[in-house]
């Protein structure tokens, strides 16, 4: 019994650990996108899918005296695959399909070695059931999700800090490889064990019916609304912070811990309990996402979106305990569980961005979940069905309340792997005159904003007028032709400070936002520079390009008050200094309403012997609040007047790690 249990524990703990491991590891190939983290639980989903298919197939299917070999066999095979660090080669060009390539990759770096592990549960207990017959196999389950919530918690506050990511990947190989003896090992012994009459107990009890489909069909939908609940919400999270792995880990260490709690014992899942806090917490849920003025209160959106999670996995898990099978149907039980995990993760991860217009699969997992409740509890009185009622009649009337909301005053809106982008069109008042101007609006974070009428739609507008950081930066060097480089093509609104003999190269990684800056706005078209869009990572291609030799350098590439985090590390500001003139300024845009990036900067430019200026500009009435932090060598440009008067004093914090390709942390710089 204690070999099972270390393998199952062994096992789950590498499962979950690889999944931040190697995330983090390809998240900046790709432009530190949330839906990173969303397309590799899709495939980490489907490859769970197919080992436990490989389960229930060689356990079904297989003499079991067979089955230990051909286990044996692929354990050795899988060897080759070490150590899991990803190619250079998988690295984006810049115009293939991301979703395509994530799973390529991943399958290339952990395939086979991720599909063992993923048999391991379903498999083991399958062993346990031969060799124990009288036990409930049903234990092991509940510690191999203790293992994976371990590995999870661990992940940020153990190996994180304190492994750079390729260590990371090598001590998950050696952790693998002992993964890999003891498995062998009880695969042999498993070859020794009595046969049992399939689905016939030793009590001489008759065989457990096959479930029905009515049955069968239950735990495939509470098993997928339970998966497309954690990645709508992880998405939610993730949007307007940043894609890494803390954030990530709590609504999947959330999820499991309803796994465990479901399935270790009776105890934890009251029915009736959860059942009323599911009424409530979906109805607040709702309203949290129907009103815009609390989307921008960080702790209570947590608060409340991780406690709803709790409450909708516990209902999802606690039912799935409860309509569990026997034995006998232990790996079917398991095979339609996780056929519900891949299926939650193709919704939220690669059918709700080709179809939906918005984030509208958490609205819609809500409406979802308060459905499937009142089917489950069909049985209840009727005030309990009336009131189940009133829920989804409320949670569907929020969902269209976000909607309506979500396309008012909107010209376009598009959604791909990298968000959803909109342009929005309004009216404005120029004195007596009444006048438009359109805005581009990331998620809820504004991109850019011209006037459309011809009096002003040449002006620099929000983030990005004379008086802010970069405004300043660039006007500096007036006088004299000039190269400027831009991480983060907005609306271009940039490109409005150019002059004839200016060169203005833009970067950005989504390709929607070229296509929608020349057609919606006319910042590239008006101005007399030459206009180069660049289109992928801005670091990789700064990484591959001949010199540039840039006199400003803007990095604003920002998705929401998300940041992707490779583009402020050591090696980036490197990576940007090689494309610098000696005089030139790279210009970070840090307006961030949860995050403080200044210190962050001051450290980086310590140790590169750069000088270092935060300029504030004050949000007057009409304009837009912006800081900026200025980096060159050129120690005269920021001691000018019109930058010196708007700069602002940074705090260094010795005690902190610098941020490298290899460490970041988040919780440093949070907005307290």
């Amino acid at each position: 019994m204690l070999l099972h249990a270390a393998t199952v524990f062994l096992s789950a703990f590498l499962l979950f650990l690889v999944q931040p491991v190697l995330a983090k590891q390809i998240l900046p190939w790709f432009g530190g996108a949330a839906i990173v983290w969303t397309t590799c639980m899709v495939f980490f989903q489907l490859v769970l899918l197919l080992g436990y298919a490989y389960s229930h197939w060689i356990v079904s299917r297989v003499d079991p005296r067979r089955q230990g070999l051909i286990h044996i066999a692929l354990l050795v095979l899988s060897l080759v695959f070490l150590p899991i660090i990803p190619a250079e080669a998988w690295k984006p060009l810049g115009d293939e399909n991301p979703v395509l390539r994530i799973l390529l990759l991943l399958f290339a770096t952990i395939g086979l070695p991720y599909l063992l592990l993923s048999t391991t549960s379903p498999l083991v207990q399958a062993w346990f059931a031969r060799e124990f017959p009288g036990s409930s196999p049903y234990r092991l389950f509940a510690l191999s999700n203790f293992a994976s919530m371990l590995a999870l918690v661990g992940y940020p506050f153990l190996f994180e800090p304190w492994l750079a990511s390729p260590r990371q990947s090598v001590f998950w190989s050696w952790g693998y490889g002992l993964f890999v003896v003891v498995a062998a090992g009880l695969a042999w012994k498993s070859r020794a064990l009595p046969t049992l009459e399939h689905g016939m107990p030793r009590s001489g009890a008759p065989p457990e019916p096959r479930p029905t489909s009515r049955r069968l069909a239950l735990w495939l939908a509470l098993a997928t609304l339970g998966s497309v609940a954690l990645l709508a919400v992880s998405n939610h999270l993730t949007q307007n912070i940043s894609s890494i792995p803390l954030l990530w880990v709590i609504p999947l260490a959330i999820y499991l811990l309803t796994f465990i709690l479901c399935f270790e014992g009776s105890w934890a899942y009251r029915r009736d309990a959860f059942v009323g806090l599911l009424v409530w917490i979906l109805c607040v849920m709702a309203w949290f996402l129907a009103d815009k003025r609390l989307q921008f209160e960080l702790a209570l959106q947590i608060g409340v979106f991780t406690v709803g999670l709790f409450v909708v996995c516990m209902f999802c898990h606690g039912e799935l305990a409860r309509l569990r099978p026997g034995p006998r149907h232990l790996t079917l039980f398991y095979l339609v569980v996780s056929l519900g995990g891949v299926l939650g993760g193709v919704l939220v991860g690669i059918a709700a961005p080709l179809l939906l217009p918005g984030y509208f699969e958490l609205e819609m997992a809500l409406v979802a979940v308060a459905v499937l409740a009142l089917v489950v509890n069909l049985e209840r009185p009727r005030p309990v069905l009336a009131m189940f009622a009133a829920v989804i009649a409320f949670t569907a009337g929020a969902l269209a309340y976000r909607f309506d909301k979500h396309t008012e005053d909107t010209v376009l809106v598009e959604r791909n792997f990298y968000g959803v982008l909109r342009v929005k069109e309004v009216e404005a008042k120029d004195g007596d005159a009444e006048t438009r101007y359109r805005s581009l609006v990331h998620g809820a974070i504004l991109h850019g904003e011209q006037w459309m009428d011809e009096k002003y739609r040449r002006s620099a507008t929000t983030y990005y007028k004379t008086t802010s950081g970069v405004g300043r930066a660039i006007l500096a060097h007036e006088g004299q032709p000039i190269k400027v480089g831009v991480i983060g093509l907005g609306a271009g609104t940039l490109a409005t400070y150019g002059d004839a003999d200016d060169v203005y190269r833009f970067y950005d990684i989504n390709p929607a936002v070229p296509r929608i800056a020349r057609e919606q706005f006319t910042y590239l078209s008006d101005s007399p520079a030459k206009i180069e869009v660049v289109l992928g990572d801005a670091r990789l291609a700064l990484e591959r390009e001949p010199v540039q030799g840039f006199d400003v350098l803007a990095v604003d590439a920002f998705s929401g008050d998300s940041i992707p985090v490779h583009l402020i590390t050591v090696e980036a500001v490197g990576a940007y200094l090689r494309h610098m003139k000696p005089r030139g300024v790279i210009a970070f845009h840090v307006s961030n309403r949860f995050l403080d990036l200044k210190p962050v900067l001051l450290a980086i430019a310590e140790r590169h012997g750069l000088e270092y200026a935060f300029v504030h500009e004050a949000n007057d009435e009409g304009t837009t609040t912006s800081d900026w932090v200025l980096l060159t060598r050129h120690k005269p440009l920021i001691l000018r007047p019109e930058i010196v008067q708007n700069t602002e004093p940074v705090a260094p914090q010795p005690g902190w790690r610098l941020w490298t390709d290899a460490y970041n942390n988040l919780l440093q710089v949070w907005n307290k």
